[in-house]
């Protein structure tokens, strides 16, 4: 039983996609795994050997590069200044500005971590789990919190 809903989307070989995903106009590389309850939408691009585990979200104008873990109900954001309402009518897609976000490399995104739009997460850079990354985040540094502040181990 499938009960996802895949639009539009490029999937390489070998990736894995389990039950209960909404993934629409978006392109994900080779052997990949998607968790459970994850939603990716239009735009955004899921290079090779990633893992995105269950409840995630990924918005548009996210780019994750390969070797990416992206931990358990991990939220992706891509706008600074969300509004639901403008003169008295909701938002639509020419009322806001979209930022993008990019994961490189062998970065780790623990579960419950937050992302605000316009981060760069550098090369095997690590996120604690529950941190806010309001910030870019340094190739192979890890960050935790709220903020998300560098810490050495």
């Amino acid at each position: 039983m499938n009960l996802s809903i895949i639009s539009e989307c490029k999937i390489g070989e070998g990736t894995i996609i389990h039950n209960f995903v909404n993934l629409y106009g978006c392109s994900i590389g080779e052997n990949s795994m998607i968790g459970s309850f994850v939603e990716i939408q239009k735009g955004v691009v899921v290079g090779n050997l990633v893992k995105i585990q269950s409840h995630s979200f990924i918005c548009e104008g996210v780019e994750i590069e390969d070797e990416v873990f992206v931990g358990h109900h991990v939220v992706f954001t891509n706008d600074k200044y969300p509004k639901a309402a403008k003169n008295g009518k909701l938002v639509g897609s020419d009322d806001w500005t979209m930022q993008n976000t990019l994961v490189k490399k062998g970065a780790s995104i623990g579960s419950n971590a937050t992302i605000l739009p316009g981060i760069t997460i550098g090369e095997g850079a690590v996120v604690g789990a529950g941190s806010v990354v309001v910030r870019d985040v340094k190739a192979h540094s890890v960050v935790v919190g709220n903020p998300a502040t560098e810490i050495h181990i």
